[in-house]
């Protein structure tokens, strides 16, 4: 059974956990974006090598930690999180102001362990996940949801509802209750155990579609800028792993095949588009089967109660930020650019549009300097499920500005004068 609508919203005060592992230049462009977070109870926490570390300027609880294994590095964050919700975020997205505060407003619900918000992909606008379960193997389903308003979801036997790594929340004392991230996971289907271990409190887990990030998939160990991987040995690990821990293992064999045969599909499509050479695909799949072989044998420990005793609650100080909006063409961008970063100085959440003649698609991002900018033709789609608009700058100004209002606060438009209906 699924319940929907709106669910009580509260400042329930929240402990943000950023990972990040030599990426100083995502990890400082996510900060800028958590920096105008409007959450009225919440306190920072990253868990970065000492490199990324000193360049951290926000008000946080910091820990130096250098090791190639997400799960061990959330929970070195979770030991210090003094919230009674904690929220992890990826380095390489960047959340919407209103992000945090949509995502943990549901566990003002004592039933609700667990929440998961939607992803925006490389374009900032078209969704990369919205709502999953997951079953016994790590194969994941479309979960229908409302794509509005928060849903509570019950576990159904041998199944979770599935919470993404970059954009979810935990009750605090039930994630400790479980032990935390297994840190046998090292990368990959380390949140969706935790779904899988929690499913069986019989809690119910939130989806909450105005609870949004843009994930944007940065270079690192395990792939390239432009998403062709680098190595799948450990998506082979934490799949074998995977199943040992919770799949019959009756079922493992056809589980490995139909994984081996997706990750060939998506090798494939890389050399399709140039990312990858022939001879790529059968090195990668190479590692993939030594991921699997070395997973099938990984130790895996008891997992005991976390005994939580963090240092006391260090509150960040964030505030509600009026909008401003600047509009106007690519030849302006330079001036309008130095318009946002004072207005952003000043303390405005700023979303810049630059819309040239034509029907270029839209892309939308944030950047470092702290600041939107979407960027596409007039009549060009920004959703790629809807219909291009047709009309003119004013217009399409405004449809904008309707679009992004339920995730940031939008002014009145400031249009480059003399500019609107060209």
């Amino acid at each position: 059974m699924t319940q929907t609508g709106p669910v009580q919203a509260g400042p329930v005060r929240t402990s943000l956990v950023i990972v990040s592992r030599h990426r100083p230049a995502a990890l400082a462009r996510c900060l800028a974006a958590v920096a105008q977070l409007d959450h009225a109870a919440f306190e920072l926490i990253v868990v970065a090598d000492p490199t990324a570390l000193a360049a951290v300027t926000l008000p946080a609880k910091t820990l130096a930690f250098d090791l190639p294994n997400i799960s061990a590095a959330r929970n070195a964050g979770l030991a210090l999180a003094a919230g009674e919700v904690v929220a992890f975020l990826d380095d390489d997205a960047v959340p919407e102001p209103s992000w945090l505060r949509h995502l943990t407003a549901p566990f003002a619900n004592p039933k609700v362990v667990a929440a998961g918000g939607f992803v925006r992909g490389r374009n900032g606008i078209s969704f990369q996940w919205k709502a999953s379960q997951t079953n016994s193997l790590g194969e994941t389903t479309p979960l229908k949801v409302d794509e509005v308003s928060p849903s509570l979801h019950p576990a159904q036997p041998g199944h979770a509802v599935r919470t993404e790594g970059t954009n979810c929340a935990f009750r605090i004392d039930e994630l400790a209750a479980i032990g935390g991230f297994d840190p046998a996971f090292r990368f990959y289907l380390d949140e969706t155990d935790v779904n899988m271990r929690l499913a069986r409190s019989g809690y119910l887990t939130a989806i909450v579609p105005l609870a949004q990030v843009a994930h944007g998939f940065a270079a690192s160990a395990r792939r390239h800028a432009d998403r062709a991987p680098k190595t799948l040995f450990d998506i082979g690990a934490s799949s074998a792993v995977f199943w040992r821990k919770h799949a019959d293992p009756a079922e493992e064999p056809a589980a490995r095949a139909r994984l081996i045969a997706a990750q060939r599909a998506r090798l494939l499509r890389h050399m399709v588009t140039g990312t990858l050479e022939p001879r790529d695909v059968p090195r990668l799949l190479a590692t993939l089967e030594a991921g699997l072989i070395e997973g099938a044998s990984r130790g895996l420990g008891h997992l005991s109660p976390l005994h939580h005793k963090p240092p006391p609650f260090l509150p960040f100080p964030s505030r509600k930020r009026p909008g401003k909006v600047l509009a106007g063409r690519p030849w302006q961008a330079r001036r309008l650019r130095e318009k946002a970063r004072h207005a952003v100085a000043e303390g405005a959440v700023v979303t810049l549009f630059l819309f040239s003649p034509g029907l270029r698609r839209h892309q939308h991002r944030f950047d470092a300097a702290g600041y939107w900018e979407q960027r596409g033709g007039l009549w060009g789609r920004a959703r790629r499920d809807t219909p291009a608009p047709f009309g003119g700058f004013t217009a399409r100004l405004a449809a904008e500005c309707r679009r992004i209002a339920i995730l940031r606060p939008v002014a009145a438009p400031d249009p480059a004068p003399g500019d609107q209906d060209h």
